[in-house]
């Protein structure tokens, strides 16, 4: 079940196999078979009590060992008991026995080496392994020091390599975990790029196309332009959403305010650019460039606005980007098209109000902070140590506020106002006759 989790998951899991357990110390009992043989052969004094003593250490030994690869039944009273009566009982067969007998020391070593896992263990092997020499030693002389050190051995060795399997296991579910986690970000991301990406082109694309027509019957060329732009914009939204896909994409700041620019006076609205501080990094003005993307494509949409206010201000450690418009949350028609001289076929059911509620379309209003853009864009910024604020102006309107950390590189250009008849000052000029929402492309 889990590599199949892993492979609808996108990932490729190498499944270790199942994990080890009592059975894989059961064959080591195969060391008492001596004692067996000479219980069956009549060479052990009292054989009931051996017999009884053999009985009862294979008993607790498979009982011990079994409850030694879980957890909760490792650490268990129940264990801890029966690993005292094991230690009773092989105390018993080798003292009284000694021979073949005192084998068991090392089987009870796997046994408290696979249940006894932990920093104290190496303490308790010495220790073990100094008794069990004794204990040989009071019967076998000088050998017993063979059965001593191989004590020690099986239960220092057996509980450093169940440890090392637990901590194997452990890690590559933890790299299994990483990269499920990895894949669902990548997926939220490339969702958060295609809804900031689309929303705004569609829309644009939406209010231009209403635009040309209504202008097609009085001014052709006036017409023509905007298929134009329409036609630009396609093309970079086509880039776009290549870059998008293979994870590249670096929106630029001064390209987001030209297309800004653009959006708003094909929709009527007069749009007002300030820019002043130090120059931003890449990373800062991909981010506030989504910004601008969203909330000029919410006042295009939702806002019924008539002026749109952009201003990007810095300092040595933040920048801050304030986008305010003065609507009252009616859209100006099913589309925001305002072109002057004509009668708009204004449809108040399809648009909510300014608070943000759902019309009948389930659309949300620009006060919805929970939307999709809005969210996922206060979810990015956040990532990046910055913050997101929208909400309705008190003086009307609504008003989104970003700020992004930035480093200070050099002073540019000062807070003088850019009208919607001058160009962004972005480092690239734009256009004075028309703007172009295609300016990014050329």
């Amino acid at each position: 079940m889990e590599n199949g989790m892993g492979r609808r998951g996108g990932l490729e899991s190498e499944h270790p196999g199942p994990p080890p357990n009592g059975f894989s110390l059961l064959p080591w009992l195969l060391m008492g078979m001596g004692a067996f043989s000479n219980l069956f052969q009549g060479e052990t004094p009292n054989p009931w009590i051996g017999a009884l003593g053999l009985l009862a250490f294979n008993s607790l030994y498979v009982y011990v060992v079994f409850r030694a690869f879980h957890q909760q039944t490792r650490t268990a009273r129940s264990t801890r008991l029966a690993l005292l009566l094991l230690f009773l009982v092989t105390c018993g067969l080798a003292v009284g026995y000694g021979g073949t007998w005192l084998l068991f020391l090392p089987l009870f070593g796997l046994a408290a080496g696979a249940s006894l896992r932990g920093p104290s263990l190496g303490r308790f092997g010495v220790g073990l392994g100094v008794f069990a020499g004794v204990v040989a030693g009071l019967h076998e002389g000088w050998n017993g020091i063979n059965i001593g050190y191989g004590t020690f051995l099986s239960t220092v060795v057996t509980a450093v390599i169940l440890s090392l399997s637990d901590a194997v296991r452990e890690l590559r579910a933890a790299r299994e975990e990483l990269a499920r986690r990895a894949v669902e970000e990548e997926r939220l991301r490339f969702s958060r790029d295609l809804h900031d990406l689309l929303g705004h082109t569609l829309s644009v694309i939406v209010v231009k196309s209403e635009a040309a027509r209504r202008l097609a019957a009085r001014d052709m060329g006036a017409a023509l332009t905007q298929i134009t732009d329409i036609e630009s914009v396609g093309r970079q939204a086509l880039t776009e959403i290549r870059e998008a896909v293979t994870g590249y994409r670096e929106g630029g700041l001064g390209a987001e305010l030209d297309r800004a620019r653009s959006a708003l006076t094909a929709a009527g609205i007069e749009p007002v650019v300030r820019r002043s501080g130090p120059p931003l990094t890449p990373d800062a003005e991909a981010l506030l460039g989504w910004v601008v993307r969203e909330a000029v494509t919410n006042a295009v949409r939702h806002s019924g606005a008539s002026r749109c206010e952009i201003t990007v201000t810095g300092t040595a450690g933040r920048a801050r980007l304030t986008v305010v418009d003065d609507g009252d949350g009616t859209s100006r028609g099913r589309t925001g098209v305002r072109v002057p001289g004509q009668l708009q076929d204004s449809d108040p059911t399809e648009n909510p109000g300014p608070t943000g509620d759902p019309g009948p379309t389930g659309d949300p209003g620009p006060a919805a902070v929970g939307g999709t853009g809005l969210k996922g864009l206060t979810e990015r910024l956040a990532a990046a140590g910055g913050s997101l604020r929208a909400a309705p102006s008190s003086h009307g309107g609504f008003t989104v506020t970003a700020e992004v950390p930035v480093d200070s590189e050099e002073p540019v250009n000062s807070g003088e106002p850019v009208d919607s008849r001058k160009p962004v000052e972005t480092g690239k000029p734009v256009d004075s006759g028309r703007a172009r929402l295609g300016s990014a492309s050329r």
